[in-house]
């Protein structure tokens, strides 16, 4: 009986949830896609506690906001489909929508975690991340030879969840979070040099854009000791941009530059940024073809590969126009792309209010969290992958569930948590 009460204090609701954030914000740069497969089993058992009434549809207004954002942007995919009348084209590239669906599930069950607690988690756990993301990107760049990709099994995907958590990393320091600072900021500097291993330049700007907006919203804390440790942080960011990353930073300006003269002087598309070039110009037409509803989710392969012959004389495929609007504006759409829009915009005007009006460094940080994945996103985005990917999917639901909540929302009662014990409640009847 001992062994069994210890069991379940050791997995009581509210522990489960820290051990599924430990994971959610672990695995991405890691073991890639098992993050998905975590994210959304624990989506699964939400509803299935809801719907059994072991847990209550916690709905807060910033969150309800947010749902509907996030619910006409499957709208929007779902009224591509029928429109164009390719239900069964489009069904195996609805079903993975199914991620966005679940957030307010997951916002229900994950907002009865003490926040504190899971704010802690969060930082703690994304500090794990960048020691082994380096690890990894140390074994790939010099015992396999290839670019870092992690567990992600792309470098631009690794480098962007990669970029979370060292931005995470320096707002949980910078804002009170966690008192460990030191560690911190090696685990940021450790997640830098595998991002620079990555050779993903856009991850690059989208880590330098994200670190300064975080230091812009913790300037107030950037005094003594703080100012201090952050100039040596950065300091020792660039002694090792310098020292590791130099060589892989040239090599890969001087790509960018040799693929612009190529493109500009002989019109040379067979390079990494004359692909690119040509991807945006087929997916500008292919929108010009059916501007407000979109071709349907399924249509992007087949317009790419027509388009690369028709247009460029090539034989090549991708699955998206390493442009997120432009792939949401193709698929589903004006109607899409503004959709894809809200989410965004809803969910910046969520944080702007907490940050302007509320001092408490919880709310402080779970704000954060919601600029950090906007600013990340949306700049790895433009010239890569913005959403329709598994592993950025359900880390960019996991960042604005936990951030949402933490940031604005209101921690859910937990009866059974609450309830004192069998022995107990029979010596109270006793005494009454």
């Amino acid at each position: 009986m001992s062994r069994l009460s210890s069991l379940r204090q050791q997995f009581t609701p509210s522990r489960v949830n820290i051990y599924f954030s430990t994971l959610c914000f672990f695995f991405p740069p890691v073991l890639g896609s098992v993050v998905s497969f975590v994210f959304n089993g624990g989506a699964l058992a939400s509803v299935v506690l809801i719907a059994s009434g072991k847990r209550h549809f916690n709905a807060d207004r910033p969150m309800i906001w947010l749902t509907v954002a996030i619910y006409a942007y499957c709208a929007a995919n779902l009224l591509a489909t029928i429109v164009n009348n390719s239900f069964v084209r489009d069904a195996p590239h609805l079903i993975p929508l199914v991620t966005f669906l679940f957030f307010p599930v997951s916002y229900s069950t994950w907002s009865i975690t003490q926040k504190t607690m899971l704010a802690r988690t969060i930082v703690l756990s994304s500090m794990a991340a960048c020691f082994v993301a380096l690890l990894m990107a140390v074994i790939q760049q010099y015992w396999i030879g290839v670019r870092a990709e992690g567990g992600a099994g792309n470098p631009i995907v690794f480098a962007t969840v990669v970029c979370l958590a060292v931005v995470v990393c320096v707002a949980g320091a910078l804002s009170g979070i966690e008192r460990a600072r030191n560690p911190l900021f090696h685990a940021a500097l450790a997640g830098t040099i595998a991002i620079i291993y990555s050779g993903s330049r856009i991850a690059w700007l989208a880590l330098l854009i994200a670190g300064i907006a975080v230091l812009l919203i913790n300037h107030r804390r950037l005094r003594g000791r703080n100012a201090v440790r952050v100039l040596l942080l950065l300091a020792a960011v660039g002694i090792v941009v310098a020292a590791f990353g130099f060589q892989a930073i040239s090599g890969r300006v001087g790509f960018l530059h040799s693929d612009w003269n190529a493109l500009g002087a002989q019109g040379n598309y067979d390079s990494s940024l004359g692909i690119r070039v040509a991807l945006w110009e087929i997916g500008l037409k292919a929108f010009r073809d059916m501007p407000l509803f979109g071709h349907g989710v399924g249509a992007t392969q087949l317009l790419i590969k027509q388009g690369f012959h028709d247009q460029f004389a090539m034989e090549t495929g991708f699955n998206h126009f390493h442009n997120g609007f432009l792939t949401a504006l193709v698929q589903a759409g004006i109607l899409g792309a503004a959709t894809l829009a809200a989410i965004f915009v809803i969910a910046a005007g969520n944080a702007a209010r907490v940050l302007r009006n509320s001092s408490d460094p919880v709310e402080r940080f779970g704000a954060t969290m919601i600029v950090i994945v906007i600013v990340t996103y949306l700049t790895a985005g433009m010239t890569g992958i913005l959403v329709g990917h598994d592993i950025l999917d359900s880390v960019l639901m996991v960042f604005l569930v936990c951030g949402t909540y933490l940031a604005s929302g209101r921690q859910a009662p937990l009866m059974e948590e609450q309830a004192p014990p069998p022995a107990t409640q029979e010596l109270l009847r006793a005494r009454q």
